[in-house]
Order: C-alpha cells, then structure tokens, then sequence
C-alpha cells in the first residue's frame, strides 16, 4: 500500500470530487475554444510548421487543428500545443505563472479520438487538470523561479496528465504512478526571452506529449516514486530548493482554479496586458494637435521581474516584442489598437521614440494585489501641458463572446463557412451539457482542414 504523500493526498481529492459549478464548465468551453481560436490562426507560424512536420508519415486517429487527415496521438498533442501556444495569445492562470490549457486541451482531444471507452466527461476531466496544476502552482512557482524555469514546463505535465488520466478512468494507484512519472519531465528554462529564440513555442508541446507517455507507461504498469512533489529529491526540493507544503488542498470551500485563469484580449505576455490595455487607452484621450512628451507606467514587481517584460530594445524577434511591456504599450499608441500586426514592426522608428519617453515604477498597491489581481496605471503628459492618468485594477480579459467570435472568425478562413457553423455547434453543444466523449472527438473531427495536409 502507497505510504500517502502530498500526491497521494491530490489524488485522493481529485477522485472524490465528480461534479463541478456551472460556471467552472462554462469557463471551461471557453477555454476550449480560446485554444482551438489560437490554434489556427497560428496554424502557419515557422513553430507551428515544424512541429506539423514531425508527423509526417505517421498517421492515427487524431486531428492536428486545422490540418487535414489523421495523425498519432504523440504527434497530434505536440503539434497542437505548440499551434496553442503560437500567438502568445494562450490562457493564463496568473497563480502558478503558467499557461495550463495549451496542455490540458491537446492531451484530452487526443485521447477522446483514439478510444471510445472514456469514463469521465472531458470538461470536468479539463478543470481537474487546471485545479491541480493552479493549486501546486501557487505553492510552487515564485518570481525567482520564473527567472530560470517556464511555470508551463513545470506545472503544465501534472495538469495534462491528471485531465487524461481522469478522462481515461485510470484507478488511483495507476493515476499516482502516471503523475510521478510525468513529473520527472517537468522542465523548460526561460532562457529564450534573453536571445530571442524559439524554446518557449515547444514548451507545452513537450509537456503534452510527455503526459500521454506517462499514461501509457502507468498502464503498462510502470510505478513512478508517489514522493514526486514531497520527497528529499522531489519537485519542490529540485526545483524551487523549498520544502513542499505538508498539504496543498484541491477545491477549497468549492472553488475551483479554472475560475482564475482569464482569457488575453492582447496577443502578447501576460503582463503586458494590462499595460498595453491602459496606454492605448490614455493615447485616445491626447486631443487632436497634441502630441505625447512622457508616458509613466505603475506596475508590480512580477511584471518587470520575468524575463524579457523589462526589455526596450532592440527587437530582433516578434517574441522578444511580445514579451516586451515596452514594446507592447508603445505600439499600441502607434497604432491606435492591440492587435497582431503591432509585432511585426520591430523597425518602426515612432515605437522606438514612445519607448524613449517611457519610464516605470513600482506601486505597493499593485504589488499587493498581485497575483489576485493585475493592475496598471499610466500617465501620459502632452506637449500643450495635459496630464492624462488611466488605470484597470486588473486585466481586462477577452469575454467569451470575444472568444467566440475570434474562433469563428479564424475558423471560417482556415476550415470553410459550412464546417465553422458545425463547429460552433458543437462547442454550444458542449456548453448546453453534451460534455461527453463522444461530444469531444466529434469537435477534433471538426477542426481538420478539407484540404491536403501541407509539410514543410
């Protein structure tokens, strides 16, 4: 018999609960379709053509979104992850610093279209898979962490696996043997914001794919070590040089983790949200003839603390831009809006002169209120002596509307009108209480492309 351990405990408590508040599985239809949005509209982004290419020649039963024909699973949820992921765009739980979806929905479409026999409903199998990696992550991820390690590369593997694990109805010993084997996998180093390469894009491709092998070797029989998180070698000693918690709670008082993740209005970091959001609204209030002199922006310390957020330039890389809380607010003055397109002109010479202007401080308040909430404040001061002050004590995130219509919108170009409307119903479908398997493997039907798949 397993001697109980933090993991046990998170089993045992992940097994327990079997029904969940309306308004976490209408949260998590959003997050599926957030991710499915983001995943074809970074269908032909260099990451995303790379990690299509790997799976060519393989083929199986599981979809790549927004590609045509059928490919293995291992290969499906890596290119799914990584397209997830693309745009910068992906779901965020500001808790634990990790973007927790971009591994849960990849894991859970693959298997949903490679076995029939599934046991738990797939929406409930996603918030148990956000509920653990939120919960070990707050315990877990601190800034000086962050600087070193991705929080996705670290807590998105436990996330994927339990939502797969529960989705299959794996029994519990099984289930701790499949989480202690995925969090030997745990890792990615937040290196690239430094030298403005690709890492970061294939983070949760790794994670996903690493979470269906775990599966599959727990129920082969492979026993992993249940003091994985608590143990003298295990992930918080490895990883955060901490003693673990003697006990980390799943779903206090009801709650459920998958209720803190938002869903980004800007194609860009996590803490470049709030910024960007209060800059562009500040510059609108500049009256016709003025021009800007000095922009001031108040933030927390996480924001200026992660990698890449502080930097000003120059930017050899969208990534390095998105990253950039710089970047993102001068280009959203430049432009006029928050979209895409601003990361493409790394070159422009009126962004380079709003990031001269701009200067950053720390506000107590906001440092306070972080991670619950995300605050900003900036103040713009004109030529013709006008100060403009805008603030949002948190991020404004992308309603499930917005959501809705990104998905539709990207869908319609990539899939065609007549196979966007059956997808959209299948999503209300799903919203509606069609949370079944049979529910989940028809909406990854779905998202494949009519077309010949393209390798390159």
């Amino acid at each position: 018999m397993t001697t109980k351990t933090v993991l046990t405990e998170l089993v045992d408590q992940a097994f327990e609960r079997n029904s969940f508040p309306e308004a976490a599985g209408d949260k998590a239809v959003t997050c599926l379709a957030d991710f499915l949005s983001c995943a074809l509209e970074a269908a032909d982004l260099p990451w995303s053509r790379q990690s299509f290419a790997l799976a060519a020649g393989r083929t199986g039963d599981c979809a790549i979104v927004g590609e045509a024909g059928g490919f293995t699973a291992e290969d499906a949820a890596f290119a799914n992850a990584v397209r997830g992921h693309g745009l910068v765009r992906e779901d965020m739980h500001a808790g634990s610093l990790s973007h927790m979806g971009v591994v849960i929905w990849p894991v859970l479409l693959a298997l949903a279209s490679e076995a029939a026999d599934l046991k738990t409903r797939p929406l409930d199998a996603a918030i148990a898979g956000y509920e653990i990696g939120g919960r070990v992550g707050r315990a877990l991820m601190t800034p000086e962490m962050a600087r070193l390690f991705r929080p996705t590369g670290l807590i998105g593997p436990l996330s994927g696996t339990l939502a797969g694990a529960l989705l299959l109805g794996l029994d519990r010993q099984t289930t701790v043997n499949a989480l202690a084997l995925v969090i030997n996998t745990a890792g990615g180093l937040n290196e690239w914001p430094h030298s403005g390469a690709d890492d970061m894009y294939f983070h949760p491709g790794f994670a996903s794919r690493n979470a269906l092998t775990a599966i599959r070797l727990a129920r082969l029989g492979a026993h992993g070590s249940a003091s994985a998180v608590d143990g003298v070698a295990g992930l918080f000693a490895a990883f955060g040089r901490q003693k673990a918690p003697r006990e980390i709670t799943l779903y206090p008082e009801g709650e459920c983790e998958i209720m803190a993740v938002f869903n980004k209005e800007v194609p860009a970091c996590n803490f470049a949200q709030s910024p960007c959001q209060v800059a562009l609204a500040a510059a609108r209030r500049v009256a016709a003839g003025d021009s800007i002199k000095a922009i001031h922006l108040s933030t927390y310390d996480a924001a200026l603390n992660y990698p890449g957020c502080a930097y000003s330039g120059p930017f050899e890389t969208p990534l390095q831009a998105k990253m950039s809380i710089y970047f993102g607010m001068a280009a959203a003055i430049a432009r006029g809006e928050i979209a895409e397109a601003n990361y493409s002109m790394l070159d422009d010479p009126r962004i380079a002169e709003l990031i001269g202007m701009t200067s950053v401080s720390i506000s107590d308040e906001l440092n306070s209120a972080f991670p619950a909430r995300q605050g900003a404040r900036v103040r713009i001061e004109t030529m013709a002596g006008a100060v403009i002050e805008e603030a949002l004590d948190d991020i404004r995130s992308a309603s499930p509307d917005l959501v809705r219509e990104r998905l539709s919108k990207v869908a319609a170009k990539r899939l065609g009108s007549r196979q966007t409307a059956d997808l959209d119903r299948a999503i209300d479908h799903m919203a509606q209480g069609g949370n079944n398997t049979a529910s989940l493997a028809a909406l990854a039907i779905l998202t494949r492309s009519q077309v010949e798949e393209r390798v390159s």
